[in-house]
Parts: structure tokens; C-alpha cells; sequence
């Protein structure tokens, strides 16, 4: 056997196979492992150029695979105020971090602001833009909220972006307003990709660089080998820069990614089909998101079908975005309608979030050949408001884990990140418990094995990007993405699964991380 270049040994590793291999040694020989086997092994892979890691009993496990994440997104949130709490704990908090940023701020330059939740603040509301008047009437101001689905811009920032008193509701969109006057107030849902898109300035190379390096060293901190990039606002341009931050290795974490609808042509065009790219960098799945705005779909079931037709005949996965339960039945019906139409296809389609999904929803979800990419650590950071504001009767029927398992759905997990952090541990650890961060229970009945847990961040996540045959379990010939963790999830009492520490992250035979 030929020498290896690295050896994990003395490892208790989780190979996450289907035979559930039991080991204690990896060996790797340039991207690849050569063998997973006994610490009897070690004398035939290690040689005089051999770096062997001795793991001391922790914990190796395949590299986490963070099947919805927003990498441009996320870049935005670094390079902006932190508004997350508890550090903002009330809309004078928020003032006061935004005075100290247009301190160094030259008049009539953005100012951005990431991550506010008005659930956790004192006075229970959004900010308006009268209050970031207050502190910012020189320079425009938009604060992004911590779901991404919604953000409230100041006075000059509404006027830039042209949205008045007669400005009409945009397709999925919703402008709030105060009730007296119809003036807006700032606070606009489902609007933030239209204002980074068409009225926020571009970030500067220099500024992009930065951004990534952040989200690189974060990615690589939590574990994460691979992202699958789901923006619906992903495109030719946004590809190509992708495939040269991987090129000048800025961003070392494999990417998948999706893009949206609209942009199908431009791939068409550029000859980039299904799959197009290398292990670095691979082209995913078409992402349509299904919004309910004021009591309607958007977009409506028949365009729905469409387009969810007319990506399916163009050879792509689709991954359909669905969060109530009137999004996922529309979502459900559109992939009923390909799937008559096409029964025998293989493409693996997807609902991402799938948050709400009621017992006859499941049903015919079951019978469906997708995959449900959820959000676990939605139940840690966001149980407490989902247990005082989500109506009793839909309670049950939410971020159903245990259901889709039974049901024989494969779940692939995921953080929407910058929804909210990364870990695939605190995932692993809200998907096993159910507790919110306050230590709340949130529908316990549908707690999952750490095993199964563990599953939707590697073996599955990879099967949601066809990818499991080279990554998400460990095994020869796979590509050596691991992680070491400083203890095991599966051995370990579920309350203790959050104290877990990502010790080393390796990609591809590299060691690009270590505590």
C-alpha cells in the first residue's frame, strides 16, 4: 500500500456509511482517502513524509455540508453594524451603534445594519425609518432583519430607492405603511434583494475580498467543507465570481450553487448545464421562491407550474422555497404536476424550509420523490418566538423532522445562514433536543437520533446536491473532507451535544483549520 500523506489515528470515527463502518484510522493520499480501517493498520500507510494526527479518542466525523446557506448574503452581514441581540436589546441600542458608525461614515454613504429581530427588542416592533432619521439624516440607512425577509430603510434611503406615498406594492412584496398618513414607514417585506440589487451600491473588489476572507475563516471555524449557495438572485455574473474567489483561494469551503429562474437562459447561453463545474465549485438546482404577500401566492400556482415545468424539461433540480403551510401545498402541487408529467426523471427536487407541513401536506409529500432541506437551528434561536406567535393549531406541524424521516423523505440539514450562525453542531443539538436557546421545548415529539441528526449534514446533504458518491461519508476513494470534534455526538447525553467543539476542519487532504 503506498504511503500515505495523512493519518488521523487513535480517532473514534463516524463514518456515516451505509454499513455504519466502525474505525479508528483515516489515511489520505493527496484529495482522497486511501483507507479506513483499525489503528493495527498504521504501519502499512505511514512512511517517513507521513503527518500522522493523533486524535486521542475525539471524534471524526465526514466534513459538514450546509445544504441552504446565502454566502453573499453573509458577506454583506460581516461587513455591517451587528444588530443581533442580546447585545441590541432595544431600538436605542440599535440608534446608538448606528451613531457610532456614522462617526467614520463621509455624509451620503450607506450604512448598513445586520441581523435586528424585533421579537428580542424591548419595544416588540420594527425600527421605523423616523427613528433612524434620528441618528442618520445625512447618510442612507438600511438594516437588514434577521430572517432576511424583511429590512427598513431611513428616509433618504427610501427616497434613492423611489418608494413613496403612491408607490405601488411590488410583485411578492409588501411596503408597510403608517395608518394615518399612508406615508411608509421603512419597513418593507420581502424586499431586501431588490434594494442590495438595484439600490444598494455594488461591493468593491477590495470590499468583496474582505467579506469572503471573513466568511471563509467562519465557514472552516464551524466545520463546513461544503455550502450549497441558494440565493434566488444567483446568475452568470454571480457564478463567475464564485469560480474566481475558488480560483485565487479566498474561499476554500466546496461550493453548489443554485440560481434563480430567471437566470436559466444566461446558463443555457454559456453552455453550463445540470452539474456544470468541478469539485470545487459545482452548478446546482434552480431556486424559485413561493411567497404568500396579502393573501395571494407569488408567484401564482399556474406560473408556478410553469416554471417548475420548464426548469424540470431543461435538465435542473428544483429547489422550490416554502415556508407556510399555503407555500408548501402550492410547492407540493407544482412538483405533483412534473412528477406526472415526468415520473421516472431522477432529479432529486427539493423544497427548502418545508417549515409547516400539516398531516395531509406529508402525505402527499411522501409520495413524492424530493428531498426537504430544513433548518434546525431556526428551533434554538427562534423557538421562544415561534412558541408565542405561531398559532396553536399549526404548532404541531412544524419543522416536522421525525415525520419526514418516518415517512421515508431524506432531510438534508441546513442554517439559511445569515438567518442565523452557521454551526452544524447547534443544529445537530436543536434537531436532537428540540430546546430553544432560553431552554424552551418546542414539539419534543419530533426529536430525531443524533445519528439521523448527523446524517442531514453529511451523507444527505451530499445526496441533496448529488454529490454522496464522492462526499458525506468517509471511505476509500472519497474526498478527504473531515472534521474532527472534541467529542461524539452520538455517545454523548443529548444536553451536552452544544458543548462540542470543532477541533480541525480538512478539506480535500488539507488541514485548513485548527482550534
Amino acid at each position: 500500500m503506498p504511503e500515505a500523506d495523512l493519518v488521523f489515528k487513535n480517532a473514534r470515527v463516524l463514518t456515516m456509511d451505509r454499513a455504519q463502518t466502525a474505525a479508528e484510522l483515516v489515511a489520505v493520499k493527496g484529495n482522497k482517502i486511501m483507507l479506513v480501517a483499525g489503528n493495527d493498520q498504521l504501519g502499512r500507510v505511514t512512511g517517513a513524509r507521513t503527518k500522522v494526527v493523533d486524535c486521542q479518542g475525539r471524534c471524526l466525523v465526514p466534513g459538514f455540508n450546509d445544504a441552504h446557506c446565502h454566502i453573499f448574503a453573509l458577506v454583506r452581514k460581516l461587513l455591517s453594524i451587528d444588530l443581533s441581540p442580546p447585545a441590541v436589546a432595544s431600538i436605542a441600542d440599535m440608534k446608538a451603534a448606528i451613531r457610532q458608525r456614522v462617526k467614520n461614515t463621509p455624509p451620503g454613504n450607506w450604512i448598513t445594519g445586520a441581523d435586528y429581530n424585533e421579537f428580542y427588542l424591548a419595544e416588540k416592533r420594527h425600527p421605523t425609518r423616523w427613528d433612524l432619521d434620528e441618528v442618520a439624516p445625512d447618510h442612507p440607512v438600511v438594516l437588514s432583519h434577521r430572517s432576511l425577509h424583511a429590512c427598513v430603510l431611513n428616509s433618504r434611503a427610501l427616497e434613492l430607492a423611489g418608494i413613496g406615498l403612491d408607490t405601488p406594492e411590488p410583485p411578492g412584496g409588501l411596503v408597510d405603511r403608517d395608518p394615518a398618513s399612508g406615508e411608509p414607514n421603512g419597513v418593507l417585506f420581502e424586499m431586501l434583494g431588490y434594494i442590495r440589487e438595484t439600490v444598494l451600491p455594488t461591493l468593491s473588489d477590495d470590499e468583496l475580498a474582505r467579506g469572503i476572507a471573513l466568511a471563509n475563516k467562519y465557514y472552516l471555524s464551524c466545520g463546513i467543507t461544503s455550502l450549497q449557495e441558494a440565493s434566488v438572485s444567483g446568475d452568470i455574473f454571480r457564478w463567475r465570481t464564485l469560480r474566481r474567489l475558488k480560483d485565487d483561494g479566498i474561499l476554500e469551503s466546496r461550493v453548489s450553487m443554485m440560481f434563480g429562474f430567471d437566470a436559466l437562459s444566461q446558463f443555457q447561453e454559456a453552455g453550463l448545464g445540470p452539474g456544470s463545474g468541478d469539485e470545487q465549485l459545482r452548478l446546482g438546482g434552480v431556486k424559485i421562491i413561493v411567497a404568500e404577500t396579502t393573501g395571494r401566492l407569488e408567484p401564482p400556482l399556474a406560473e408556478l407550474k410553469q416554471q417548475a415545468v420548464s426548469a424540470h424539461r431543461a435538465g435542473y433540480q428544483l429547489a422550490i422555497h416554502a415556508i407556510e403551510e399555503s407555500t408548501v401545498a402550492a410547492a407540493i402541487t407544482a412538483l405533483e404536476y412534473v412528477h406526472g408529467l415526468y415520473p421516472e426523471s431522477g432529479r432529486r427536487h427539493r423544497i427548502e424550509h418545508c417549515s409547516e407541513c400539516p398531516p395531509a401536506l406529508l402525505k402527499r409529500l411522501s409520495r413524492l420523490p424530493v428531498v426537504v432541506v430544513s433548518q434546525p437551528p431556526f428551533l434554538y434561536y427562534s423557538g421562544e418566538r415561534y412558541l408565542a406567535t405561531v398559532p396553536l393549531e399549526q404548532l404541531p406541524w412544524l419543522y416536522r423532522f421525525r415525520s419526514f424521516i418516518e415517512s421515508g423523505l431524506t432531510v438534508a440539514g441546513s442554517s439559511d445562514c445569515p438567518v442565523v450562525p452557521a454551526s452544524p453542531l447547534v443544529g445537530i443539538y436543536a434537531a436532537v433536543t428540540r430546546r430553544a436557546e432560553t431552554g424552551q421545548m418546542v414539539l419534543a415529539e419530533q426529536s430525531i437520533t443524533a445519528g439521523q441528526a448527523l446524517a442531514m449534514y453529511t451523507v444527505n446533504a451530499a445526496y441533496a446536491s448529488f454529490e454522496e458518491d464522492v462526499k458525506g461519508s468517509l471511505g476509500r476513494g472519497k474526498l478527504a473532507d473531515m472534521v474532527l470534534l472534541s467529542g461524539d455526538p452520538t455517545g454523548l447525553p443529548p444536553e451536552d451535544i452544544k458543548y462540542i467543539r470543532v477541533e480541525m476542519t480538512v478539506i480535500g487532504g488539507k488541514i485548513v483549520w485548527s482550534s
